[in-house]
């Protein structure tokens, strides 16, 4: 390994353990761990000072931290909870924001504002599951009603995209990926029927006896079906996102049963204490700052692209839950449905590489991505707190996508 890669990935663990010190120091301001890793990242960058510098390796290992961090969304569904109501609701809900999104979309497009409909509308429509969940959890609801239905917006705009992003946007003839999504499919609900079923005593003995040991067993079989999934998905042409995320169900579902609170530390420590920094950091290192600092009118757009994901994610939320929840709780929900980031770095990457979105658009779309963490969460738990639903102080800002809860 060469010296400058040496003194990248030194870098790169200094901010990963300056961000959560940073943050705690920043209380007041409740600043998300995730936004100081992005922000630190684009300093160190090639555009700022650059002392840190992407190749072969860093990038490989984000890549890998965005898996993770895909698995660990996926780990955190509950299929019990989020079943029947909650799910149609949540579907639907999704659907309205693709109309929403395409009208948006479409209308750039036709003015120049855009290039690609599909690109843009698809970035608006994302919920940054990964990132709200340890935030829900350290407030205490997310076993409560406002939970459940937050875990299940989230799993929905955070999957459904990537679906979508494995039809359309891997280069593939759309009914060659479809039809291959299907292959995809069956592989993976083939490995949740057989992590569903009884597992024999002397394997069951096995695991635990290795849990708490040097070999960590469990951890190591939770990777290996990481590791399979992403390639198996990888290998029929469709985004590895997809079998990250697939992986993250499936081992949720093996490892069920009184260790499985153990095995979800360990996970989370890999995670959140290794892997997803990685990715946020590296994230800000590629920030296209020159695109924003050489196009005027790109400052603006920040702001628009922040407005639009509260339209386009939020309308739903405030219109399908007016039965549910009253308004004091039905803003907040719109607000975290409308928070988004690591799918949108994945996207706008995509866009900008296919030649299908302009750089100062993925760059404005980041910036809103990362403002939306920022902001909306932190508004949204003054709001439950208001409304009764959350007691006691909020979240601390440190809680975030890439902390360990």
């Amino acid at each position: 390994m060469s010296s400058d890669t040496l003194s990248t990935l030194a870098l790169i663990a200094l901010v990963a353990v300056l961000a959560p010190v940073l943050a705690d120091l920043l209380r007041r301001f409740r600043i998300p761990g995730v936004v100081l890793e992005i922000g630190m990242g684009i300093i160190i960058g090639p555009q700022v000072l650059a002392l840190a510098q992407v190749n072969n390796v860093v990038d490989a290992l984000a890549s890998l931290g965005l898996s993770f961090l895909m698995f660990l969304a996926g780990y955190e569904i509950d299929l019990v909870r989020i079943k029947g109501q909650s799910l149609n609701r949540a579907i639907g809900g999704y659907g309205l924001s693709l109309a929403i999104a395409g009208v948006f979309s479409f209308a750039m497009v036709s003015t120049g504002f855009a290039l690609n409909t599909l690109v843009i509308g698809l970035a608006l429509t994302t919920t940054a599951l990964g990132t709200l969940l340890p935030m829900v959890r350290d407030a205490g609801i997310l076993e409560s009603r406002f939970g459940a239905q937050v875990l299940a917006i989230g799993s929905v705009g955070e999957f459904a995209p990537i679906v979508v992003i494995a039809l359309l946007l891997t280069g593939n003839n759309p009914v060659v990926s479809a039809l291959l999504l299907v292959v995809f499919v069956v592989v993976a609900v083939a490995a949740a029927l057989l992590a569903t079923r009884p597992q024999p005593p002397r394997v069951v003995r096995l695991l635990q006896t290795n849990l708490h040991s040097s070999s960590q067993l469990p951890v190591r079989v939770s990777v290996l079906l990481v590791i399979v999934l992403v390639w198996v998905a990888s290998a029929l042409g469709l985004d590895v996102l997809l079998g990250a995320f697939a992986a993250g169900v499936v081992v949720k579902l093996f490892s069920a049963g009184p260790d499985g609170e153990v095995v979800r530390q360990k996970l989370d420590a890999i995670g959140f204490g290794f892997l997803v920094p990685i990715f946020f950091i590296v994230s800000g290192m590629k920030f296209d700052l020159d695109a924003l600092i050489d196009s005027p009118s790109a400052f603006l757009r920040v702001p628009l692209f922040l407005a639009m994901f509260l339209v386009v994610r939020g309308i739903p939320a405030l219109l399908l839950y007016r039965r549910d929840f009253t308004w004091g709780e039905r803003l907040p929900l719109a607000l975290f449905s409308a928070t988004a980031l690591p799918l949108v770095v994945v996207i706008t990457t995509i866009g900008v590489d296919s030649g299908r979105m302009r750089p100062e658009n993925a760059a404005a779309l980041v910036g809103a991505g990362m403002l939306s963490v920022l902001v909306y969460p932190l508004v949204g738990f003054v709001l439950l707190r208001r409304a009764g639903v959350v007691a006691g102080p909020l979240p601390a800002p440190d809680q975030t996508a890439n902390d360990q809860p």
